[in-house]
């Protein structure tokens, strides 16, 4: 549970990261409302970073880890909520959860890696314009992941300024993949122009269970040859828009009875059911080159019989997505302030197991101060080990380079936002999939 909720719209985040059902409290409901008119403009400039042979993106990638100390290198794996409409927005939200009063001073205070967007940072493409590009100047020595949930349809945290694409499931009942990704390319193209990298999408989970109080229709169906066909195709387009894509919930969340949200999911699939059920979304996201794979905070005792949900299982994240499955890029976790996650250990303890499981990136502890000290305070104490931390700053530094974002963020511009945004050929898109 949160701490306190003290603004308007705070509620939204009570649904997290991973989505729900429905639609967000505080937030636009996806659909409605039209785009407000751009509230201020930026300077022109190139949202497509120079091109860099394969020697020269290496060595941005060394050259930044070497530069870090260990607080800033912890500070990298963390991606939070954060309150405001503008990096210079005092919150009595941030002085409460994090001691700063303002975004921009959290980013500096916590070195952080990233950002996560909710509804209530939302207001109009030129003040989004404005609050990403001054949390990317708040980061003054590692641009930020800025990252959302844009899955379409029942998740979409920016629908009140973005085109109001179909949902996986409708698109998935058009058996076809190439509009799964025209939707994903389209949708990366809208948040890139926001300045926003990283989409929590597409949803890679099989939704067996009719009863499933959390996936449902967030799924592209309940076929696993269909839906592989289907994320693939999504991580495809999201990599044409030059947007991150992750691919959740693993090691999959569709035949749940159980919100993660307020409980811990069972999965009692055989291994030999995971594998002909489950895994084929993610192999297919991987051969994709999905960027970023996301972990659920359920329990699967047949690919690791600890009890520990999957988010907090080395067996399941290191063992069986790094190794057997053969992922490279970036593990995130699920919202660290979802009770999946939280049945048997406080909030530094759970942002430890994470790391120690092979999470990479953290994704938005309950209690932010406490798991970044935790995490420093184990790396001093040798229980994570300073290679095991340099792996995940690693990869969320290549990944950052992968997208134009190292070793400068490009500036996004209202004015060409404005003209990406809910454009004639993605309005179109959208039609064309609904018929």
């Amino acid at each position: 549970m949160l701490r306190r909720i003290g603004t308007a719209g705070l509620l939204a985040i009570a649904l997290t990261a991973c989505g729900s059902g429905g639609s967000p409290a505080g937030a636009t409901p996806t659909g409605g409302g039209k785009a407000a008119p751009p509230a201020q403009t930026t300077p022109p400039a190139s949202q497509t970073a120079p091109q860099r042979s394969p020697q020269a993106r290496q060595g941005a990638v060394e050259r930044a880890l070497a530069k870090m100390s260990v607080e800033e290198k912890v500070g990298q794996l963390f991606m939070p909520v954060l309150y405001g409409t503008a990096a210079d927005t005092v919150s009595g939200e941030n002085q409460a959860r994090y001691g700063a009063q303002t975004p921009a001073k959290v980013i500096a205070k916590y070195h952080l890696g990233g950002v996560i967007l909710f509804p209530h940072n939302i207001k109009g493409v030129g003040q989004v314009v404005g609050l990403t590009n001054g949390l990317q100047r708040a980061s003054r020595d590692v641009p930020l992941l800025i990252g959302t949930d844009q899955e379409n349809g029942l998740v979409a945290r920016m629908s009140a300024l973005m085109t109001d694409f179909p949902g996986a499931a409708e698109i998935g009942a058009t058996k076809n993949p190439d509009r799964a990704r025209a939707v994903a390319r389209a949708t990366g193209e809208e948040l890139r122009a926001l300045g926003v990298n990283l989409d929590f999408a597409p949803v890679a989970d099989v939704n067996v269970n009719p009863k499933n109080p959390v996936i449902g229709r967030r799924a592209y169906g309940d076929d696993p040859a269909r839906v592989s066909k289907m994320v693939a195709a999504a991580v495809k387009g999201f990599a044409e828009a030059k947007v991150a894509a992750t691919a959740k919930h693993f090691p999959g969340h569709g035949d749940t009875d159980v919100d993660s949200h307020t409980g811990l999911p069972v999965i009692k699939h055989t291994k030999a059911q995971w594998e002909k059920i489950d895994a084929p979304p993610f192999r297919a996201a991987i051969d994709a080159g999905v960027d970023a794979v996301m972990s659920a905070h359920l329990v699967f005792p047949k690919l690791d019989p600890s009890g520990d949900p999957a988010t907090l299982s080395k067996p399941i994240l290191t063992g069986l997505l790094r190794q057997k499955l053969g992922f490279k890029g970036v593990i995130s976790t699920d919202a660290l302030n979802m009770e999946g996650v939280r049945k048997k250990y406080n909030d530094g303890e759970i942002a430890v197991r994470a790391v120690l499981a092979g999470a990479d990136l953290l994704l938005m502890p309950n209690d932010l101060p406490k798991a970044y000290q935790a995490v420093v305070a184990a790396v001093k104490s040798g229980r994570i080990s300073k290679e095991r931390l340099d792996q995940s700053v690693t990869r969320l530094l290549t990944l950052k380079q992968a997208k134009g974002y190292l070793p400068e963020a490009p500036a996004a511009d209202a004015e060409k936002a404005a003209g990406v945004l809910r454009s004639t050929a993605h309005r179109k898109l959208a039609a064309q999939v609904t018929r």
